[in-house]
């Protein structure tokens, strides 16, 4: 057999096995709970909540934004999170992406009621929900 054609042939499949790798890590986790804007503005309408949002660089918040947290520094404000590691915690992003990657650092940490605006301040927006 040709060893290019071998060597092309290693090289798919190689590449077919990274892209489901990768896929997979974007998929929602199952500790995770996605949640519409609509689904979120009637939340708070109803109850008090805690809305973190996790974007960075700093945005526009959503009225009613309890804290502000880079995604990537969760642990440095485990102080600022609430004690009841079973409390819903409501996160947010621009888009959605940073949210979940907040969502994994919360879960590490203990927390397992925890949800995520679906297309983050961004669908928010589409809605046209306040910001703060």
């Amino acid at each position: 057999m040709n060893p290019k054609f071998i060597a092309k042939k290693i090289l798919f499949l190689f590449i077919a096995l990274m892209v489901i790798v990768t896929g997979c890590r974007f998929q929602k986790p199952d500790y995770l709970k996605e949640i519409s804007a609509s689904e979120l503005k009637q939340i708070m309408q109803n109850e008090d909540i805690f809305l973190v949002d996790v974007h960075t660089p700093v945005q526009t918040h959503i009225k009613g934004t309890d804290l502000v947290i880079p995604y990537n520094e969760i642990e440095k404000f485990q102080d600022k999170l609430p004690k009841d590691k079973n409390a819903v915690i409501y996160l947010y992003c621009e888009g959605g992406p940073m949210g979940h990657a907040a969502a994994k650092s919360l879960y590490e940490l203990g927390y397992r009621n925890l949800a995520n605006l679906s297309g983050g301040a961004k669908a928010w927006r589409e809605n046209g929900f306040d910001f703060e």
